[in-house]
C-alpha cells in the first residue's frame, strides 16, 4: 500500500516539474517525502538498497507522471489556464501547514525563537520566486534540438540547472528550462520520442533518444549534487532553511499566476464558470494535500 502511495505521489511531483511556475520539490514537501528523498538521493551510494526501495516507486510514479501529463498540459493551460492554476495553487497550499510544523520543530531542536534573520530569509525567497516571472524571455520554439557537440554540451549543463531547480521548493524547473529558452524544446521532444516509441519509427526515435539522455544525465548529476547541499543545510540550519522554504512557497501562488497568464481569463465569457470551477478544484486540491500532510504530522 505505501509502495503504490508513493508511486501516486511521484506522479504529483512528476507533473509538478513539468508546469510551468510549480514547484516538484514544494508537491515533495506538501505530499511529506521530501526529506527522506533527499536523504535517500545523498546516501544512494552509501546505502543503495535502502534509497533504491525508497526511491523507485517514486521515481516510477514521476516518470508515469511526465509521460502522461505532456499531453495535457499544453491543451489544459491553453483552455483552461485559471482552473488549471488554481488546482495547482490549491496542491501547493495544502502543504503549508506540514511545511510550518516542520519549521517549528526546527525553532524547538536548537532551542530558538523566530528572529530577523528568519524574516530576511523569508523575505528574499519569496521575493526570488515571486520576482522571477517577470524575467521570462520568449520561448515559442519547438524546433528539435541539433545534435551537435555545442548544443548536446549546452544541454547537459541546462539540465544540471534545471534540476537543481527542480528540487528546491517554491521554484519551478520548467520556469526556469522557459526563461533559459529550452521549455518547449524538451516538451516537444518528450511527446516525439513517444510518438516515435509507439509508431516504432527508428528514423525520428535516435535523435530524441540522445537528447533526453543527455538532457538527464545532466538532472541526475544535478539532483545529486544539490541534495547534498539540502541536507547540511536541513542538518545544521534546519529553522533558516524551512523559513526561506517557505518564503519559496508563499511566493509560488504569484508565479503560478504571472507565469500561466490566468488572470486573463478573468476577462473573457468564461469568466464566472472557470473562476467557480477553479476554486472548488483549488479547495479539493488543498484539502487532499493537507490531508496527506496530516498522516506525515502524525
Amino acid at each position: 500500500m505505501n509502495y503504490l502511495l508513493d508511486v501516486l505521489k511521484g506522479m504529483v511531483i512528476g507533473i509538478a516539474n513539468i508546469v510551468p511556475g510549480v514547484s516538484g520539490g514544494t508537491m515533495a514537501v506538501s505530499l511529506g517525502i521530501y526529506d527522506r528523498m533527499i536523504s535517500s538521493i545523498s546516501h544512494l551510494f552509501k546505502n543503495w538498497k535502502v534509497s533504491l526501495k525508497t526511491l523507485l516507486p517514486i521515481l516510477i510514479g514521476a516518470a508515469l507522471g511526465i509521460v502522461a501529463f505532456t499531453y495535457t498540459i499544453e491543451f489544459l493551460l491553453s483552455n483552461y489556464t485559471l482552473p488549471t492554476a488554481l488546482a495547482f495553487i490549491g496542491l501547493i497550499l495544502g502543504g503549508v501547514p506540514l511545511l510550518w510544523t516542520s519549521f517549528q520543530a526546527g525553532l524547538k531542536f536548537k532551542g530558538e525563537k523566530i528572529s530577523l534573520s528568519h524574516l530576511i530569509f523569508f523575505i528574499l525567497m519569496f521575493a526570488l520566486v515571486a520576482v522571477l516571472p517577470l524575467f521570462q524571455g520568449v520561448d515559442s520554439s519547438f524546433n528539435a534540438i541539433a545534435l551537435t557537440p555545442y548544443s548536446l554540451l549546452k544541454l547537459f549543463l541546462i539540465g544540471i540547472i534545471a534540476s537543481a531547480t527542480m528540487i528546491i521548493p517554491g521554484i519551478s524547473g520548467s520556469l526556469v528550462l522557459m526563461i533559459l529558452g529550452y521549455y518547449y524544446s524538451i516538451i516537444n521532444t518528450i511527446t516525439s520520442f513517444i510518438t516515435a516509441l509507439r509508431t516504432g519509427d527508428m528514423e525520428a526515435l535516435l535523435p530524441n533518444l540522445i537528447v533526453l539522455f543527455v538532457f538527464g544525465i545532466g538532472v541526475l548529476i544535478g539532483i545529486f549534487l544539490i541534495s547534498k547541499m539540502i541536507e547540511f543545510l536541513f542538518k545544521n540550519y534546519s529553522s533558516i532553511t524551512y523559513s526561506g522554504i517557505l518564503g519559496l512557497v508563499f511566493a509560488s501562488p504569484v508565479a503560478i499566476l504571472l507565469n500561466t497568464n490566468a488572470l486573463n481569463d478573468l476577462h473573457t465569457a468564461h469568466a464566472l464558470s472557470f473562476s467557480i470551477i477553479g476554486i472548488i478544484l483549488m479547495v479539493v486540491c488543498f484539502y487532499g494535500i493537507y490531508q496527506l500532510g496530516k498522516k506525515e504530522m502524525k
